[in-house]
């Protein structure tokens, strides 16, 4: 898609967002603003309570032509804790922890992500895993660091090249390919019953785009027609 007409469609996605937060009764108590940006919903505002925050992302990830849905919403006044795995040299917020192997200028905490993620069981609201899974031969074992230190209800973000376009296979340092399919046995219970359930898993022609939150404190895995939504 080119650049003029990806800003139109951004353009209609944030006037549908608008109306959404002005007409749908379940989104009454938030302050919430939406930007879009390549299809990436951009969310800022407060919320009075998680269920709330949890009502706005399903709804705006069921707009046609959404494929990620990203918050720093304010839950009862307090800001989210939001973590940057493998975040080199870009931090998708200036306010994230970036966690890497090497030190830059953005890196606030060195951890070699192959031993684990430095942090305490459910002590983060969001992390976002952004060019790395591709980068590594076994992803599945940061995969269950980051639901364990995800709180209930928390989101994991994540992005990777689309299998089929040329950013996949450009790097040599890439050494798996990334679809909307490869999310969908993370969304079953694994031997420990670990599981995702998917807000949403998209792509556009060069990237695939999760969200996934950890099934844990209640939730149940998604069903199959949730399931349908995403995967064949």
């Amino acid at each position: 898609m080119d650049r003029r007409r990806r800003d139109l469609v951004d353009r209609d996605l944030e006037e549908a967002a608008a109306d959404l937060l002005a007409h749908d009764p379940r989104l009454r108590g938030l302050d919430a603003r939406v930007r879009f940006d390549g299809g990436v919903a951009h969310v800022e505002g407060d919320a009075p309570a998680a269920a709330d925050l949890a009502v706005l992302r399903e709804r705006l990830g069921r707009l046609a032509g959404v494929l990620a849905v990203w918050d720093r919403v304010r839950v009862a006044g307090a800001a989210p804790r939001v973590v940057d795995l493998g975040c080199g040299g870009t931090k998708q917020h200036r306010d994230n922890v970036g966690i890497d192997l090497r030190p830059g200028p953005v890196v606030d905490v060195l951890a070699d992500l192959a031993y684990g993620v430095p942090l305490a069981d459910e002590s983060v609201d969001q992390i976002f895993v952004v060019h790395v899974l591709e980068h590594l031969a076994d992803y599945l074992p940061l995969l269950r660091e980051c639901h364990r230190v995800l709180r209930p209800g928390g989101v994991l973000h994540v992005l990777a090249p689309w299998w089929r376009h040329v950013n996949a296979v450009a790097d040599p340092t890439h050494v798996r390919l990334i679809d909307v399919q490869t999310f969908k046995h993370l969304c079953r219970p694994d031997d420990a019953g670990r599981c995702w359930y998917p807000l949403l898993v998209a792509r556009d022609e060069s990237t695939v785009f999760a969200d996934l939150v950890p099934a844990k404190d209640g939730r149940e895995p998604a069903c199959e027609r949730r399931l349908a939504r995403f995967f064949d």
